[in-house]
């Protein structure tokens, strides 16, 4: 069609440690993203919220600041961590516009709030694969997007065959 212009679209991908991550963030690149597109991914990392203490643990001994703020920091490393390398995948495949965002909270709640308020166009995460039993007692956030967010969710399930990279 003469003058019609591809659309930017934004699209959000959740990341985290895991190699359905990587894999669902590969799909995209490979599928979704067109070369010279106009697309912006956005990677959200979901980093769980600190947990609270009491002052005294069961056996009377107090938790130290320092633990804390060791713990907090670590929370932090892990998520600078993740977004390096889902950066750096982005730039091997495309050098498409890349937005980073590091949240936290459950995992459901936040992608779900994310992809609303940035109004993105489409939401692509990965699979964990847990059985029925699992996924009762666990959970699952892929599903509960799903149901959840109002653009389209495109889940990447990765193939049996595909072992995680050494």
């Amino acid at each position: 069609m003469a003058g019609s212009e591809a659309k930017e679209r934004k699209i959000l991908v959740a990341v985290d440690e895991g190699e359905e991550s990587s894999y669902a963030l590969s799909w995209c690149l490979k599928n979704i993203v067109a070369e010279n597109s106009k697309d912006t991914l956005v990677l959200l990392y979901s980093k769980q919220p600190p947990p609270l203490y009491p002052a005294m643990d069961g056996t009377g001994y107090l938790f130290s600041t320092d633990i804390i703020a060791s713990m907090e920091k670590y929370g932090n490393e892990v998520a600078e961590s993740v977004m390096e390398k889902a950066k750096k995948l982005c730039k091997e495949v495309h050098d498409v516009k890349v937005e980073t965002r590091v949240e936290c909270g459950d995992p459901r709640d936040v992608i779900c709030k994310t992809a609303e308020k940035s109004g993105v166009d489409m939401v692509v995460m990965g699979s964990h694969g847990y059985g029925m039993i699992k996924r009762a007692f666990l959970g699952s956030v892929s599903n509960h997007c799903a149901q959840n967010v109002k653009c389209p969710v495109l889940i990447v399930n990765r193939p049996k065959s595909a072992a995680p990279s050494t």
